[in-house]
């Protein structure tokens, strides 16, 4: 499975199960988009990635751990 962009849920989870000590909120845009494109499952062009959607998918993650 290869994830994209969109799938701001399941990119999420993956970052949950990897950074399981890291506060979502404590991350900044420049780090969380390194972190998401350096995923295994990730694939997808780096350029169509904007501040709206690492909002979404920083949202997500909070409430991943919740």
């Amino acid at each position: 499975m290869s994830l994209k962009w969109t799938d701001v849920l399941e990119i999420a989870i993956e970052l949950e199960e990897k950074y399981p000590d890291t506060d979502p909120l404590q991350v900044n845009f420049v780090d969380l988009q390194k972190w998401v494109l350096a995923l295994d499952d990730f694939d997808d062009d780096p350029d169509h990635c904007g501040e709206r959607i690492l909002e979404g998918i920083q949202m997500a993650w909070i409430e991943e751990r919740d």
